[in-house]
Order: C-alpha cells, then structure tokens, then sequence
C-alpha cells in the first residue's frame, strides 16, 4: 500500500512551499528577499495594473514590508535576479542562467516557425543592427528602435520587425533586461547583464536532473508532468523517464495524495518529505495575485483546494462570470472566497465590487474583520489612503462552472 498525504497535510506542505504558510513579518529587501524569491522558485511578471502589478504583489502577499524598489535593486543594482522564461514572463535567481543556456537554443528551433507565422518577415535582418547599435550605443527599448519601419494593423502582435527582432535575441539569450523604464523592458548585450560567474553552462546532462529533482523539493508532491510543468524548462516525456530511473534508485518514491473531495492521486515524493510536519498556516486572510505560483497550475489547486479559477481578461465582458481581474483569497490552508478589488489612486481609493465566498464559507463578523483589515494593508500598499465598499459587494456563492 503506497503512503498516504491527507488533504489537510498536502495543502500545509504545499503552502510551505510556497511561503503561505507562515506569518507575513519580517524583511523584505535585500539577501531576505532574494532567499524569497529562491524559495519560491520563480515571481510571474505580467502588466495588469489594476491593484499592483502580479509580481509586486505575490511578494506583498507574503512579506508585508515589501514594496517594489527592492525588487528593482536586486534585478538592476545587485544582480542577483534576472528575468526570462519560465512558462511566462517571470523573474529567477540569477544562478539559474547557466540552465537556461540550454532552453535558449531550444526556444530558437521551437520559436522559429512559430514566429515566422505571427509576426511579420524582415525581423531577422534586423538581428546583426541591433546587436551592433546596443554595443556600440548601450541599452535600448522598443521606442529606440523601428525608425521608419511600418506598425502593423491588425493588433497588439503586429510588431514591427526591430521589435520583433528585440523579443527574439532576448528569448534566445543573445541580449537581457537591464531594467524596466516604467513597464518598458530595455535590454542591453547579456554580457553585460549577467556575471561572468554565472554565465557558464550547465553540463547539459545535468539539466533534466537539476530541473526535475528542484520542481519537485518546490512542488513537495507531483505527478511527472506537473514536475516538467514547473520550470517548463524539460519536456513531459524526459520527466517522466526521470522518475522512473530515480524511483528504480530508490531517491523518489511513489505516494497518494489526498484530493479535497477525497479523490487520490499517485505521485511522486522524496521519502523525507514523509517525516516532515508542515506548519499550520497562519489564520490571517491573504488577497493573491491571480498570477500567483500557488495558483499557476489551475488542475493543482482545484485537485487540493477545491477551488475553480480562472482569469477573465480575455473574456467577452458579457460573458464573465466574476470579472476582468479577480484575486484568489486564502485564509488558513483554504482558498476561502474571490474578490473584485481595483485601485483608483486619482481618488485615493481602493473600491471593493464585490466578494464570492466559496461553498460553506460564510462572511462572519470575524471573517469580516480579517478581510478589512487585509484590504487596509493592501489600500496602504496600492497607495491609497481608504477602503470603499460598492453597494451590493457581498455576493452568493456561485455554481461551479461546468468544465
């Protein structure tokens, strides 16, 4: 008979893992935020505004003192951070470059064709330009380049060719993020972005192992492909042959892991995780980013925590169920509501729309009070100076939607 992970363990581990677990005090800066963010794993980047961008506010979520120059420092002063991809646009410790050099020759035979049907031709001829203009001018953004070249009409993809030509070279690791001038990324020569130290490749059949073994110490439990999902950085087919091996060695074994609904899954475990004893969250109520990584992969956090989400950006607005960007709420070990919150910083005011408890959470006098009080810090950090409630904020709890 294979272990068994109870849902209430497999949630605290989980959310040990990813540093929603504990009180939110303490530093959040410097060396403290760097181990963070090594910790995590990875922060998602994304431009949605409408209370903090999402990886400003995943750390807030779990450090209350942090606010974004310390961020900005560790990636454009100290750097100790870099951004690229993993199955987004997101920032990494800096150590981890030596990996990437692998997926950067993957992504420019992957990307290639790819490219070629999205955008627009001539944005290869733009390469060698680019690289020339950088090193012998410095750092560029997308506003420096393109001068004379046609935008395109048909949306938000039509880049013009230099642009294009910038995306590429930083996807494939010929060039880096420098900085951000507001949300503009600006990129210069990689050289000059990341240390020399840094720089090495990682022996190439070292990667599978280095990136299988760390998703799951991050994930604590996981099935092969949510193991190659993590870092996005080994296909499902190369994770899967690395848990068989490392299970037929013994390193790995094979446990169930409970379901919020009592259904089990089999997966993958180191045995010390058996031994370990998950701290109990904190009781304090959370708003999340949507981008969170405790959320990143949908089918996880349903399978755990029984909680169905999805992002309604893209989204007809007649057709949302909830709203254009709606933040998760965790309180304890349970994802206990959505909310509808946005920052109106002309006004100095964070408007609340409205609240969704999830099935058997009701909005008691003490809930209440705790949610208050994490949209007064959350006010506090969108830069805003009151909390309203719109008529009609409380909301029922809504159907499940049908998959």
């Amino acid at each position: 008979m294979l272990p068994l992970l109870s849902n209430p363990r497999a949630r605290r581990l989980f959310l040990d893992r990813h540093a929603l677990a504990e009180p939110r005090v303490g530093p959040a800066s410097g060396q403290a935020l760097h181990e963070l963010i090594t910790r995590i794993g990875f922060v998602q980047v994304d431009s949605i505004n409408t209370i903090a961008r999402a990886h400003d506010m995943i750390l807030w979520s779990r450090r209350q003192a942090y606010r974004p120059p310390a961020l900005k420092r560790l990636l454009e002063t100290d750097r100790s951070l870099w951004e690229h991809w993993t199955h987004d646009a997101s920032v990494l410790p800096v150590a981890l470059h030596g990996v990437w050099q692998h997926r950067f020759a993957r992504d420019e035979a992957r990307l290639s064709a790819n490219w070629k049907r999205w955008f627009r031709e001539g944005y290869e001829a733009q390469f060698d330009s680019i690289l020339n203009r950088i090193a012998r001018d410095g750092p560029v953004g997308t506003a420096d380049v393109g001068e004379g070249e046609v935008r395109g009409r048909r949306g938000w993809w039509d880049w013009h060719p230099s642009k294009t030509a910038l995306e590429w070279l930083w996807r494939t690791g010929r060039l880096a993020i420098t900085r951000r001038d507001g949300f503009a990324k600006i990129y210069d020569l990689t050289e000059r972005v990341i240390p020399e130290v840094h720089r090495a490749p990682v022996p190439e059949e070292e990667v599978c192992d280095w990136a299988c073994r760390s998703a799951l110490r991050h994930l604590g439990f996981g099935t092969s492909s949510e193991i190659a999902a993590y870092w996005n950085a080994v296909g499902p087919e190369a994770a899967k042959v690395w848990c068989r091996g490392t299970l037929a060695r013994g390193e790995i074994i094979e446990a169930e892991v409970e379901g919020s609904q009592g259904q089990r899954r089999k997966v993958f475990i180191f045995p010390d995780i058996l031994d370990e004893l998950p701290p109990e969250p904190t009781p304090r109520l959370r708003i999340l980013s949507p981008f969170d990584p405790a959320l990143r992969d949908r089918d996880r956090a349903e399978f755990l925590f029984g909680f169905h989400y999805r992002i309604e950006v893209f989204v007809p607005e007649p057709k949302r169920v909830y709203g254009y960007y709606v933040f998760p709420v965790l309180e304890g070990d349970r994802l206990a509501g959505r909310i509808d919150v946005k920052a109106f910083r002309d006004a100095g005011a964070l408007r609340v729309r409205a609240f969704w408890p999830e099935a058997g959470v009701k909005l008691t006098r003490g809930r209440r009070a705790k949610l208050e009080a994490e949209l007064d810090r959350l006010a506090r950090f969108a830069g805003c100076d009151r909390v309203e409630f719109l008529d009609g904020w409380e909301r029922e709890t809504l159907a499940r939607p049908s998959l």
